[in-house]
């Protein structure tokens, strides 16, 4: 049986921060949760979050023992995205590379389709 792709993916450094961020709060239950939502400046945003349970629609992406929540609505907007984490001179954050975007703001949180 083929291996199915995951519709949206976690970079192996994002992965890393979400396990670190999940053994500072000393609860290995939780799960990274991607959504889309609406407003910021283009129109739609990217929000973060942690659950300790995934809900009926959601789709699971696990990677290097971290596990990534997504609900259908927002998947719809995020399919073939990565979620990446990067550390920069002007700081560290969540980024998401979305090849749906047609356009972003400048600090990487809203797009517009």
């Amino acid at each position: 049986m083929a291996q199915q792709t995951a519709p949206v993916s976690l970079s192996a450094r994002a992965a890393s921060r979400v396990s670190e961020l999940i053994k500072a709060q000393n609860n290995p239950a939780l799960m990274f949760r991607v959504n889309v939502g609406g407003g910021g400046c283009s129109g739609f945003q990217y929000g973060f979050d942690f659950a300790e349970a995934a809900g009926p629609d959601d789709i699971k992406v696990e990677r290097d023992g971290v596990t990534m929540l997504v609900d259908s609505m927002s998947l719809l907007y995020l399919i073939g995205a990565e979620v990446d984490y990067i550390e920069d001179l002007i700081g560290a954050s969540f980024q998401i590379k979305n090849p749906n975007a047609t356009s972003s703001c400048g600090c990487g949180s809203s797009f517009s389709i």
